[in-house]
């Protein structure tokens, strides 16, 4: 019995899945939480929405059926694997390996196997118009390729800062230390999807987080919202806005499983 609880506790460590202190929505009470890896949907408590439904400066996020998407999500043990901005008229905001975009929401949908929506609750009219313009002056610039290629190994190794039972403070300064250590040389004037959405909200003076954008991923922002357990220190909760779209619950429900709790 020994062997076995010695076995499961040494397995949850290896999980890599963060924990924390926060207050349980029924009864108001501190408790214990670890980070959901997994994605509310419209099957399982979520809504679905339309494009009218969504406010300037919302963050997207996304994943396809694509083996770049299920690399990042495998590597990231996460339901999404992509990021971009809701600048208002039916518009998005991205970054991809082309480069900086904009486009329609209808053609982004399409392209998406998963796309949901969630939202800082303090994004004013002023701070989403400098979000948008800020967004529209990095058209066309090039996309952070050396960023992303140095999020691999960092990902990875980042996994021991997030051990359960990890206090967030500790966990928090183990991340920023190591990013500090592997993603210092990257560029900072080109972005990939997470660091985009990270870099125009602080151009507005909105902070997620004051961790450095080159170190968040989409899995991250995910991580952000409302009742998780994120893996740096945020300065404000996003709420969960909708599905525009909605995957298999199942392919969700995989991916966690590679991260026992």
């Amino acid at each position: 019995m020994l062997r076995v609880a010695a076995l499961s506790a040494m397995v949850g460590l290896l999980a890599a899945c963060a924990t924390g202190m926060g207050t349980d929505p029924t009864t108001g009470a501190q408790a214990f939480q670890v980070q959901n890896r997994l994605l509310i949907t419209p099957a399982n408590g979520g809504r679905h929405i339309t494009s009218a439904e969504l406010q300037p400066g919302d963050i997207i996020l996304s994943s396809t059926n694509g083996v770049a998407s299920l690399g990042i999500r495998l590597l990231t043990l996460s339901p999404v694997s992509h990021a971009a901005l809701y600048l208002g008229d039916d518009n998005i905001a991205e970054a991809v390996g082309s480069g900086i975009r904009t486009r329609k929401m209808g053609e982004f949908v399409d392209d998406e196997s998963t796309v949901v929506a969630f939202r800082h609750p303090g994004v004013h009219a002023e701070q989403a118009d400098t979000i948008r313009r800020f967004a529209q002056a990095q058209s066309g610039k090039k996309y952070n390729v050396l960023g992303v290629v140095l999020q691999a190994p960092f990902t990875l190794q980042r996994q021991y800062c997030e051990l359960p039972l990890v206090p967030s403070l500790v966990r928090d300064a183990c991340i920023r230390g190591l990013a500090a250590i592997q993603l210092g040389v990257a560029r900072n004037d080109r972005f990939f999807c997470s660091q985009f959405v990270l870099a125009a909200y602080q151009q507005a003076g909105l902070q997620l987080t004051s961790a450095d954008p080159l170190l968040v991923s989409p899995a991250d922002l995910l991580h952000m919202r409302e009742g998780d357990v994120p893996s740096v220190r945020i300065a404000q909760a996003l709420h969960y806005v909708g599905h525009l779209k909605s995957g298999p619950v199942a392919t969700e429900v995989e991916l966690a499983s590679l991260a026992p709790h």
